[in-house]
């Protein structure tokens, strides 16, 4: 018996050992397949590349002979092939190496491949549409730089069940093909500058289990079609640029489990429907505009771990009534009222209901108990008592202030930090500079975070971030990040005006090009006393990159003895880069510092010198109007001050001191420009922002009367094409503006200086990029501000560039408010003439139209690369729009094209026609035929039709277009005493106007900083 079983023992190892040398011998992937990898490095732009054909293993690939960190890159194959001798790729990784190339054309060679993954690297261009030859049904291009609009072709990869976009630079709108991939289970597009609507189309897409479309520039409402999605389980929808109201018709989807939307555009709506909807676990549902009452099964889901409706409308009380599993609950800045049930504070919890008006008992009550249970439980102003201190600070008892303080310095996730400044030592004292929630100092401050990193366990609170980093400040090495709302506050606190001062830099992201960490991006909003100074902040943009410090300056006023400076993420920016968890606001310092000079601290004598001060400055102020009124200068002014009424400036006052340090006391070396209102200085300021100090002229009467206008409007917008407002200056008889510093002048400088005072050439696209962004800055003017603004001075030398070339509209001194009910604004006529619409340089007649005809000028001017009023072909045409509207009538827009833009022509021929035909349109004789700014940006963009536009050209003797130039040309031929410069052109005419009971001095031209 024993010598039976060692003979089949001994048998059944040979057959294994020579199967085993079999394949050893014979299997593994083919050369042609082998050879692919060869030419996908040179592709990809690996520096260190080897494949083992053996293994059918990637053994290096990358860059760098050692992989980056947290670098994931592997093969698999199917050796199941001619009696497995033979293996296929079927299954390619390279994820987080920073490549540099392209998506590699190479692959259609791996005819079994089935799965692809390029996430985390820099590859650029497009997905190839020879993929489609193949049968993937995985494509992955997730954190990448590909361009372009999303291509039409993918709807041939038939057989693709999972497709991500996210995070790249894809643009325009959603290809309708995309419906054709009825195979498609997940599709990711977040992250991505899209626009338009979603197309019908994708309500063919059935087969849909995670949809995900964040961070967006989309329009139009949440379709009704996703109802055909009912396979559906998760939905993400997170600023996408949607509007609401969510469909009634989501109640359908059965399925979901996570349903996550945020910041809807348009109308408010009632909480949606989910009674259905019983396997969601997570629900998110934030500044949707919700109105009424959560309903009360929501409480109820049994499935719900996750319930977050921050920034609505809802009233009614929390119910007794709450899931078990239900641990996370954000309700903040709601209207939210009654008692706190106790079921609600779970161990473990993570609970906001901050900015509400619920009922406390005091300390002892169990939401205030810290101490026991592991939870969090955010009250900050979620108390309807009266008194503002116990609204602040609801659980604790008896609180009071022992003295008041007038300055606050944070270094925030950091701990106490001496810096020197220009003329002090201050130390900024740590926010304690741990993960924490809230932070509470002996010194009458602190702060509270509200929100959780989604779908990172390891970060459920606010962030302490520290990452030295060479060449800036101490300061700025640290940072707080908060996922949600993270908000500084300060109690106690002197009333009056002060300036603060916040310190960003963005530590986690980098400027090295050669890293997928470059790729971040970051947006928040900043509110400072519960008012919105800052959407869509983002820190790189600010300070020119990351890892450079950047500080911008505002001003609040403190009637309670309160302060607050709130930051909030509203769904904007990628989330995925570096890491999951790496995305919020991100806040390195703060500095609070009075314009009051002497601060109370509750003692008799110095409350007598802060009243003294006070009345002094007041004095001061006073008599400075007084004689500005006595002079003349202030005349007229009643009607402005009306304009803003209502109107807090949210403006730095910086003082003569701190102005004449950045500007070398004005130096001559210093000065940049000048116009009516006097002389323009750059400058920096200590933190090293250059600046440009607008230095009022004490013989203009211009300066004087736009002082306080051009303040009062610019100080409460913010958007990437205005010129930013740094802060002002009234001391002695000094009247300061100070902006950002534009490094590339006016638009006017670039274009038309032909004196070799400007070598710049612009491009094309570069062209139609600032057509584009003056567009957008003027719709936002109009039609997206809280104020709705005419500029009344647009022109070539009132855009500045950027570094970048990005335009920014300025000189904001002739702005008038443009009140809804009102049909049109009687006002004084002021402008430049050849940029004024006619109805209101003859007859006073002001709307915003007189705007988009100023536009439609400029269009051309950028298109030609001649001044409207300077370019007279010949004698037949008054100035640049009466010839452009010749040709366009004759159909020789070619001879309007500058010269100088050559192989651009034939290049962009499609995108250059469509300027000039926008520009006919906006400078339109009849007001209601011009379009809106928001419809000449589609039209720019091409997501509108374009009207046809009736000719008018000088062959009309009447067009009333060019009127007034008529009579300013003859008037100014006529005229011997008028003398013009090079760099200052200052020529007056007088208009009647209709509206008004004189004659109005306009300007022909001027060339501000």
């Amino acid at each position: 018996m024993f010598a039976g079983r060692s003979v089949h023992l001994w048998w059944a190892v040979a057959v294994f050992c020579y199967w085993f040398s079999r394949l050893s011998e014979s299997q593994g992937v083919p050369q042609v397949e082998v050879d692919v990898f060869k030419e996908m490095a040179d592709e990809l732009g690996a520096l260190h590349w080897s494949f083992n054909a053996d293994l059918c293993e990637m053994v290096m690939g990358g860059m760098t002979q050692t992989p980056p960190p947290n670098s994931d890159g592997y093969v698999e194959c199917n050796c199941n092939f001619n009696n497995t001798t033979v293996c296929h790729v079927t299954t390619l990784v390279i994820k987080s190496y920073d490549l540099p190339g392209v998506l590699p054309l190479s692959i259609v060679k791996l005819q079994y491949l089935k799965h692809v993954d390029f996430a985390y690297n820099l590859l650029t261009g497009t997905i190839p549409e020879e993929w489609s030859s193949l049968q993937l049904d995985f494509i992955s291009v997730l954190v990448n730089r590909l361009s372009g609009q999303i291509p039409k072709y993918l709807a041939n990869f038939t057989s693709l069940t999972y497709l991500n976009l996210e995070a790249n630079q894809f643009s325009g709108t959603i290809p309708p093909d995309i419906g054709r991939m009825t195979n498609l289970t997940s599709l990711f597009l977040s992250s991505n500058p899209l626009t338009g609507e979603l197309p019908n189309s994708l309500a063919n897409l059935t087969n849909l289990k995670d949809f995900r479309i964040n961070d967006n520039n989309l329009s139009g409402p949440i379709p009704d079609f996703i109802k055909n999605w009912r396979q559906l389980t998760n939905l993400e929808m997170f600023a996408s640029g949607l509007e609401g109201p969510i469909p009634l018709n989501i109640s359908l989807l059965d399925k979901l489990k996570t349903l996550r939307i945020s910041d809807l555009k348009g109308p408010s709506q009632g909480f949606p429907l989910l009674r259905s909807t019983t396997g969601l676990t997570s629900l998110i549902l934030r500044n949707c505009k919700i109105t009424g009452e959560i309903p009360a099964y929501v409480w109820k889901l049994r499935l719900l771990e996750m319930l977050d409706v921050s920034f609505n409308m809802l009233e009614g009380m929390i119910p007794s009534h709450i899931a078990r599993k239900l641990k996370v609950v954000f309700v903040t800045d709601n209207r939210l009222s009654g008692k706190i049930p106790d079921t609600l504070l779970k161990d473990g919890g993570n609970i906001d209901l901050s900015y509400n008006n619920f009922t406390l008992q005091g300390p002892e009550e169990p939401a205030c108990r810290l101490d026991i249970r592991n939870r969090n439980v955010n009250l900050f102003k979620g108390s309807s008592a009266p008194d503002t201190l116990k609204r602040t600070l609801p659980c604790i008892e008896d609180v009071v202030c022992p003295r008041y303080k007038c300055s606050l310095q944070v270094n925030c996730g950091g701990n106490d930090l001496h810096v020197k400044e220009t003329d002090r030592k201050v130390i900024y004292e740590g926010d304690g500079g741990v993960d924490s929630e809230r932070y509470l100092s002996a010194n009458y401050w602190g702060f509270v975070s509200t929100g959780d990193f989604l779908d990172e366990p390891s970060y459920q609170r606010s962030r302490a971030v520290n990452v030295p980093t060479p060449n800036i400040p101490e300061l700025y090495s640290s940072a707080r990040l908060s996922p949600l709302s993270l908000t500084y506050f300060h109690y106690c606190l002197e009333n009056g005006v002060y300036n603060i001062s916040l310190h960003f830099a963005e530590i986690i992201y980098t400027n090295d090009n050669s890293s997928y960490y470059s790729l971040g991006e970051r947006m928040f909003d900043i509110y400072i006393q519960e008012k919105l100074v800052w959407e869509n902040f983002d820190i790189e943009d600010e300070a020119r990159g990351a890892q450079k410090p950047v500080v911008r300056y505002f001003s609040a006023n403190v009637t309670d003895n309160t302060l607050e400076i709130r930051f909030y993420w509203a769904g904007k920016g990628t989330t995925r880069i570096p890491n999951k968890g790496d995305y919020g606001a991100l806040i390195s310092a703060i500095s609070v510092d009075p314009t009051f000079r002497v601060c109370s601290y509750g003692n008799k004598k110095n409350v007598t010198a802060y009243v003294a001060a006070a009345v002094l400055t007041v004095f001061v102020i006073l008599s400075i109007l007084g004689i500005l009124w006595w002079k003349g200068y202030l005349t007229g002014r009643k009607r402005g001050r009306n304009d803003l009424e209502g109107l807090e400036l949210q403006t730095v006052v910086l003082t003569l001191k701190q102005i004449r340090a950045a500007t070398d006391d004005f130096d001559a070396e210093n000065k940049i420009g000048e116009g009516g209102f006097g002389s323009v200085y750059k400058g920096q300021l200590p933190d090293g922002t250059v600046i440009a100090v607008k230095q009022l002229s004490s013989r203009s009467r211009q300066g004087n009367r736009e002082f306080l206008n051009e303040i009062g409007m610019i100080s409460c917008l913010q958007h990437p094409n205005l010129v930013k407002l740094y802060g002002c200056c009234i001391e002695g008889d000094q009247l300061l503006v100070v902006y950002e510093y534009m490094e590339n002048n006016s638009l006017a400088h670039v274009l038309f200086e032909s004196n070799g005072r400007s070598q710049m050439m612009l491009s094309w696209p570069t062209r139609f990029k600032i057509c584009v962004g003056i567009a957008k800055g003027l719709a936002f003017l109009h039609d997206e501000s809280r104020l709705k603004i005419v500029h009344r001075d647009i022109k070539a030398t009132n855009v500045l560039l950027d570094s970048d070339l990005n335009p920014k509209i300025s000189d904001f001194g002739l702005a008038r408010l443009n009140e809804d009910e009102k049909t049109h604004i009687s006002t004084k006529v002021a402008g430049t003439i050849g940029y004024m619409a006619p109805e209101y340089a003859l007859w006073g007649y002001l709307t915003d139209k007189a705007d988009v005809y100023s536009f439609g000028v400029v269009l051309l001017e950028i298109v030609s690369g001649k001044s409207n009023n300077n370019y007279m072909p010949s004698h037949n045409f008054i100035c640049l729009l009466d010839w452009a509207s010749h040709l366009n009538e004759s159909k020789n827009i070619d001879d309007l094209i500058d010269p100088r833009l050559d192989d651009a022509v034939v290049a962009n021929r499609e995108e250059i026609e469509r300027v000039v035909k926008v520009a006919l349109q906006c400078t339109n004789a009849t007001p209601s035929v011009r379009p809106t700014m928001s419809e000449a940006v589609q039209m720019l963009e091409g997501k509108m039709d374009i009207p046809i536009v009736t000719p008018e050209g000088s062959t009309y003797t009447n067009d009333v277009r060019f009127k007034a130039m008529k009579d300013f040309k003859h008037e100014r031929r006529n005229s011997s005493s008028t003398t013009r410069d090079e760099s200052q052109i200052s020529t007056t005419i007088r208009t009647y106007s209709s509206s008004t009971s004189g004659f109005n001095e306009i300007s022909e031209d001027s060339i501000p900083f």
